[in-house]
């Protein structure tokens, strides 16, 4: 398991504004629709959807996540597709290990995430924010916002 020693706190506000961020660096473009990685992706994917004015919304349910530990990655639904067009939407690219399963899928997608990890960026087309290996990003659906470790400047005593 990845000694997680960080954590980044992702509001709803922040989470909506770099969700639009994603679309504003996707709008050049022609899709065909969305394909949202559940779950974390589902909200991600709605927001790139209403910004680019997509109404086409489809799901893959990919799960390597409980709680902290990520696991392998198991496709619990697919999709059989032309994936040419398609922009596919997570909130996270942390291993690519779900990445690398969902472009196996979907050869011709574009994959776009929220947020990335160094190990998982070269699994992604496009994100907006990245953050080291070693942060938890705390999602606003993952519970009530809370301080949980010490200030920055106590962690080291």
């Amino acid at each position: 398991m990845p000694d997680y020693r960080k954590d980044y706190p992702v509001s709803w506000d922040e989470l909506h504004r770099d969700a639009r961020a994603l679309a504003w660096r996707l709008m050049n473009q022609e899709w065909k629709g969305v394909i949202a990685i559940t779950r974390g992706g589902l909200i991600p994917a709605a927001i790139v959807a209403r910004e680019l004015d997509l109404r086409l919304v489809e799901t893959i349910c990919v799960a390597s996540y409980d709680h902290q530990s990520q696991g392998d990655a198991q496709i619990l639904k697919g999709l059989d597709i032309d994936s040419k067009g398609w922009l596919v939407i997570d909130d996270l690219v942390d291993t690519g290990q779900t990445a690398k399963v969902v472009k196996e899928m979907l050869p011709d997608a574009h994959i776009a995430t929220v947020y990335s990890k160094p190990k998982g960026r070269p699994f992604v087309d496009t994100f907006i924010t990245e953050v080291s290996q070693e942060t938890w990003i705390l999602f606003p659906w993952d519970g009530a916002m809370q301080f949980t470790r010490p200030m920055i400047a106590k962690d080291g005593e």
